[in-house]
């Protein structure tokens, strides 16, 4: 059995701290490890609030809310709590690099304290010039680069760990992917409004998006998947919660439903994956990569090929 718990954190404002959003971060870590947790994982972008959606000419002006060193004297306290606790964590910041390489991305922290693993975010959502009547923006193509580093899955102390980052949920190659490499449990963070800008897509079909891409993924990778919000009002802005430890049923097993900073765990069964594993998604009797060419000669739409009968 592997105790899993996800730490969902209320909007985090422009004033606020490092050390004040760490300190937040160390009460939800401190319960959870009181409830026996193996791995905690709080959102994307967990130190800072969401800049993306705020316009800026001069990139490098933003550089205030990237961290360029991990562990930094701002977070140690957590991989000191890690280490001494044995209770691993992952959470997601704002990278630059010392070659000036900025991305979107996400730690694996084990239970000594070590990062055994990182992503960069790959889909980046959102649009690369200023909207300027828009309500606010989404700006990562502009502060991030695609990340370089592909779909990883780490070993965590036997369990097999793959993470993404918020628009990449909704992406199946993603899920399969890291499905194909025997992913366990699959951690994603993320930071989602209730309505993008500019569009007139109706609120409720955020959360209802964000459920079905995260439920489908975890049962067509037969993982496990949890999944965990920054959200709330966060410098005015809305962005919906809808935290959830899913099986590979597809079936949710814990969720929240505030904005709060709230914690929750579930003793989850490694081994429920199995049925399908071996059976409806038994990838190596079942799949034909031969056919599927067309994934990745195409980004985008196009004329249907041909087919000779």
């Amino acid at each position: 059995m592997f105790t899993l718990a996800l730490a969902q954190m209320a909007g985090i404002n422009t004033e606020d701290t490092r050390e004040a959003v760490v300190g937040r971060m160390l009460a939800m870590f401190e319960k959870a490890a009181a409830g026996g947790a193996d791995l905690v994982v709080f959102p994307e972008l967990t130190l800072t609030t969401f800049f993306p959606r705020t316009y800026r000419e001069d990139v490098s002006t933003a550089d205030e809310y990237y961290e360029t060193a991990m562990p930094n004297p701002a977070v140690q306290p957590l991989f000191d709590f890690a280490k001494e606790h044995e209770v691993g964590f992952s959470f997601g910041y704002a990278e630059l690099t010392e070659d000036g390489h900025r991305f979107n991305t996400q730690i694996l922290v084990d239970k000594t304290g070590e990062i055994v693993g990182k992503y960069r975010k790959i889909h980046l959502p959102g649009h690369l010039e200023h909207i300027p009547d828009a309500p606010y923006q989404h700006l990562e193509k502009s502060y991030f680069e695609v990340g370089d580093l592909g779909f990883g899955v780490f070993d965590f102390h036997g369990v097999e760990v793959g993470m993404l980052i918020c628009n990449d949920r909704r992406w199946p190659e993603a899920y399969r992917t890291l499905a194909l490499q025997d992913v366990d449990v699959i951690v994603i963070g993320f930071n989602t409004p209730d309505q993008s800008p500019g569009g007139d897509e109706q609120p409720h079909l955020a959360m209802f998006h964000h459920l079905l891409s995260c439920q489908a993924g975890a049962y067509q990778s037969s993982a496990w998947v949890g999944t965990v919000a920054k959200c709330g009002y966060e410098d005015g802005h809305h962005m919906i919660g809808g935290t959830a430890i899913i099986a590979p049923t597809g079936e949710i097993v814990s969720r929240v439903f505030d904005e709060k900073d709230s914690v929750i765990l579930s003793d989850i069964d490694l081994t429920l994956g199995d049925f399908y594993k071996n059976g409806t998604f038994r990838y190596e009797i079942h799949r034909r990569p031969e056919t599927y060419g067309l994934l990745t000669e195409r980004t985008g739409r196009g004329e249907p090929l041909p087919v000779e009968f």
